[in-house]
């Protein structure tokens, strides 16, 4: 049980869009073994899509709307690898998938530097405790000066970095990375597209062959600043890594496959493992005899449209799993038995018959599952681990066409089930159109497109004219509160859970409204929610 759980590392890979992440994703696959031929983000007509952006949207746009989960093994490890979307419409979907991992993967485009969705992913990890390690992308394009790229990890986000490698040059200058663990330097050559691996040879930097391929004005800058770093430079500290305070920085090309080996290697040894968990007050360690427990942080539908089924993600927190074994639904009390759960690999599945902490588990069959959700052995145990979110973006959503009203409702139950976007209610309208409520207007999209592609229904969106939503204190909600003083055009709605929700068509409406009236609580979140959501809250300021 020990040396099972040592094996695993669970990680997320986070960006700020197009840095990159679903690239190094795909290089990862390729290096670890797991695909032979490395897909494209962008796919031409003679290339492969890349595994982790299944959704045919996804492959449109050239962005990822949905996180992914790819497990496989590499050497004398078992990797669980979850994709993120970095588009800030989607957060929703890589917050929840922050609270499932023991560490991530930070991309940054090296010609742009941090930018704001990148600062505020890193600001929930800092908050989970979660170490992140960093890979500055895109050496092969013109880029920043890269002692200005560590200094600004240390001024914005306030974290120190160790560079693990040295990139030497840039652009089309960029030959490869020197090594500072090793002390070599890593010569690449380029492949078509990236698909295959990269060759490379090693040298030692007093070579004359690294002499020889370099400018001579680069490689003497390149000695400059590796001096540099080794007299002014902080050492590099295990500990710190793992406690959130120290970054290792690791320089190079994904769509190149320059020094992704390099990164994956070191990153496997370096990161840590499963940990401990808080539940219900207590902590849950990893003995060999500790409960089964688990948490389900994503639910998905129609992966595969072979199978046309509902697949909740569920998080191993402690204890042995294996196939066929009788759990408790904790927010239900019911007693359930796992038999159908699977590996997962991007959209593709087979059969699990045991898992440890640190994996990640497909769990078929169960519809009354939710985000959130808590499966063990002991039914004390409850995890509260899911973030909620404060939407920003209001719409009806209506059927086009009566005939597809069945399958319109159908979907759309599914979709609000998976927590692609919420839904309000509002008070005393006289049409039962739902209200969607979300974080970013691409949900609407995403929404749409799969209400047509995975369930035949055309749909319109409507516009809602709110912009900001407040929850009401029970209290003040079940004694009922007089309306009449809402600013003009606020209304009263209700959430799945039948909680008082106020909409403001602006801000300085919904505050004008809190100076009138502050004995009424209220708060961007559902107020029973208060010790779930720091993070959410953090993020959205």
């Amino acid at each position: 049980m020990e040396q099972e759980i040592s094996r695993r590392r669970t990680f997320a890979i986070i960006s700020h869009p197009d840095a990159g992440k679903t690239t190094l994703t795909e290089k990862f696959l390729l290096y670890g073994g797991a695909v032979q031929l490395a897909g494209a983000v962008s796919a031409r007509q003679n290339q492969r899509a890349t595994t982790s952006d299944w959704m045919e949207l996804e492959r449109q746009r050239g962005i990822s709307v949905s996180s992914t989960v790819l497990q496989f093994e590499y050497r004398d490890r078992v990797v669980n690898l979850l994709d993120t979307p970095g588009h800030k419409d989607f957060s929703e979907d890589t917050y929840r998938v922050l609270t499932a991992v023991d560490a991530a993967v930070m991309v940054i485009d090296a010609g742009k530097g941090i930018e704001s969705q990148t600062r505020k992913l890193f600001e929930v990890c800092r908050r989970r405790g979660i170490p992140i390690f960093t890979f500055m992308n895109k050496m092969d394009r013109p880029a920043r000066d890269r002692l200005s790229l560590l200094d600004e990890l240390e001024s914005v986000l306030g974290i120190a970095a160790y560079p693990m490698n040295w990139p030497l040059g840039d652009g089309a200058q960029f030959r490869g990375v020197y090594d500072r663990q090793s002390s070599r330097v890593h010569f690449f050559e380029r492949v078509p597209g990236g698909a295959f691996r990269a060759p490379v040879s090693v040298h030692g930097l007093a070579d004359p062959q690294v002499r020889d391929s370099l400018d001579p004005e680069l490689y003497a800058r390149t000695l400059d600043e590796l001096a540099m770093l080794e007299g002014a430079g902080a050492g590099f500290d295990h500990a710190a890594v793992l406690s959130g305070h120290l970054t290792p920085v690791f320089f190079g090309s994904a769509v190149n496959n320059f020094g992704v080996q390099l990164f994956l290697d070191t990153f496997l040894e370096l990161a840590p493992g499963p940990h401990p968990r808080q539940a219900s007050g207590r902590v849950i360690g990893l003995e060999s005899d500790a409960p089964f427990s688990g948490f389900i942080f994503k639910i998905q539908a129609n992966m595969d449209p072979k199978h046309r089924d509902r697949l909740a993600f569920l998080r191993i927190c402690s204890g042995r799993f294996e196939r066929d074994m009788t759990v408790t639904h904790t927010r239900t009390g019911r007693t359930l038995r796992l038999s159908s759960t699977h590996r997962l690999f991007g959209r593709d599945r087979e059969t699990l018959d045991e898992a440890f902490p640190g994996d990640v588990v497909g769990i078929v069959g169960h519809a009354h599952f939710r985000i959130g959700d808590t499966l063990a052995t002991d039914p004390t145990l409850v995890y509260r681990e899911i973030p909620r979110f404060t939407p920003e973006c209001f719409a009806w959503l209506h059927s086009a066409t009566t005939s597809q009203f069945k399958r319109f409702r159908e979907g759309l139950d599914q979709l609000l089930q998976e927590g692609v976007v919420q839904s309000l209610l509002i008070k005393n309208s006289p049409q039962r159109v739902p209200l969607l409520a979300a974080v970013g207007p691409l949900q609407f999209d995403v929404v749409q497109y799969r209400l047509q592609s995975e369930y035949g229904a055309e749909s319109r969106v409507e516009a809602a004219p709110w912009r900001v939503a407040r929850w009401v204190a029970s209290d003040v909600a079940e004694d009922g509160f007089d309306e009449s003083l809402l600013p003009s055009g606020a209304r009263v709605a209700f959430d799945n859970a039948g909680r008082t929700v106020l909409l403001f068509s602006e801000q300085w409406s919904c505050d004008f409204f809190a100076g009138r009236n502050p004995s009424l609580q209220l708060s961007t979140l559902p107020l029973d929610s208060v010790g779930e959501t720091a993070d959410a809250r953090s993020a959205a300021a």
